[in-house]
């Protein structure tokens, strides 16, 4: 078997690595850094020009990415810890309307998101209602042919930075709580809406959003009325695939590029160490896992099969992988790995230290551990709920 990407695949990562070259400057990346808002309006516009925000999808100028190429193009865009998080929520949306949104709906939206122009946050999580979407409380009151919305939501990360948020609200009472449910499409900038900062272990900005008896006309509903469910459940299905390897990979460069460093005058590089060595590849045994069982869900994207237990598997191994390599190579390191980027004698420019960080969030964005386990005894070992 050969699991190296075709040529075509290749070519697009020289051109990525060519773009980051350019586009996403020191002082960009001191900036993303010191904010914490993965967003920033000119690098999406750039993405946008190159048609990367949503490259498998067919142009009138250009054919779509194979999904292979896009694979590699996302993994090397999060490698680099570009700022894309706001353009892969926005396609997360985009998807919905795209299957169930009204075609006025994706003619004034849809395009916009291609070009960069206009971004889509998640309102999902409630504080009482975070993994378990279906029993959010954020309701939606019809008054004519406008909507009346009222609530909160957490975790609504680029929230302030976005144009939309794509809120998930009750409209009804009766029945199982997932079939009361409809999704909005929430300007940000309107009457009654207000997004507060919440920083989270790693430094990155995420927001409390609350909406106080904001109007919504009608065209901005997504899908059927209480047909929420399955709005959610196509724009989630990208979401559980989400892959954390080149977070991993971004790690270990960093650790072996410690290792390889002579320590102190005339001293030998750790790498030397055969217990170093056998830490370092731990890390590389589990970083080719990770990698592996996210190409084989780009394959079976391929070959037109949805990868309904395999993305969650391979988001459960990669972020849990990431945690226990993080918390292994930092050990290994030793004190000296715990400077973080400000202080100008941090290790490799604080990087190791700040994978610390990231990496405990990880098991919580697009779903808890414990959720994708669920959806794997569910769905591959056809367990009861």
């Amino acid at each position: 078997m050969d699991f190296d990407f075709d040529p075509e695949a290749e070519a697009i990562r020289s051109e990525v690595l060519e773009f980051l070259a350019t586009e996403l400057t020191p002082e960009l990346v001191e900036h993303l850094y010191r904010t914490g808002v993965s967003h920033e309006e000119r690098f999406a516009r750039s993405l946008g020009a190159r048609r990367w925000i949503a490259p498998d999808w067919p142009s009138e100028d250009s054919a779509p990415l194979d999904p292979f190429s896009v694979h590699v193009l996302t993994d090397e865009l999060n490698k680099a810890e570009a700022p894309v998080y706001a353009t892969a929520t926005t396609m997360i949306v985009a998807r919905a309307i795209r299957a169930v949104g009204s075609e006025q709906l994706k003619a004034d939206v849809l395009p916009l998101v291609v070009t960069g122009e206009i971004t889509i946050a998640l309102g999902m999580s409630e504080p009482e209602a975070g993994s378990d979407v279906a029993s959010v409380q954020t309701r939606a009151r019809r008054e004519g042919d406008d909507w009346v919305i009222n609530g909160q939501k957490m975790f609504t990360t680029n929230g302030h930075a976005t144009n939309y948020v794509f809120l998930l609200a009750r409209t009804s009472a009766e029945g199982p709580k997932h079939k009361g449910l409809t999704t909005f499409l929430v300007p940000v900038d309107g009457p009654g809406v207000e997004a507060q900062a919440v920083y989270t272990l790693s430094g990155e900005r995420t927001n409390i959003v609350f909406y106080n008896d904001v109007h919504l006309d009608d065209r901005w509903r997504i899908g059927e009325v209480n047909g929420g469910w399955q709005a959610l459940m196509i724009s989630l299905q990208d979401e559980h695939s989400a892959g954390f390897s080149p977070h991993l990979a971004r790690l270990l460069e960093e650790t072996e590029g410690w290792a390889r460093e002579p320590r102190g005058v005339g001293g030998e590089a750790p790498i030397v160490d055969e217990a170093v060595q056998e830490r370092l590849t731990r890390c590389a045994t589990d970083l080719e896992v990770a990698q592996l069982l996210e190409v084989r869900t780009t394959w079976m994207e391929a070959n037109d099969v949805v990868p309904m237990a395999e993305g969650p598997m391979s988001k459960l191994y990669g972020t849990e992988a990431l945690v226990r390599n993080a918390e292994d190579l930092s050990e290994l390191v030793g004190p000296d790995g715990l400077r973080s980027r400000p202080d100008e004698t941090a290790l490799r420019g604080g990087r190791i230290e700040h994978a610390l960080r990231f990496s405990l969030g990880t098991t919580i964005y697009a779903g808890t551990s414990e959720i994708q386990r669920n959806i794997i005894a569910e769905r591959a070992c056809h367990l009861p709920r």
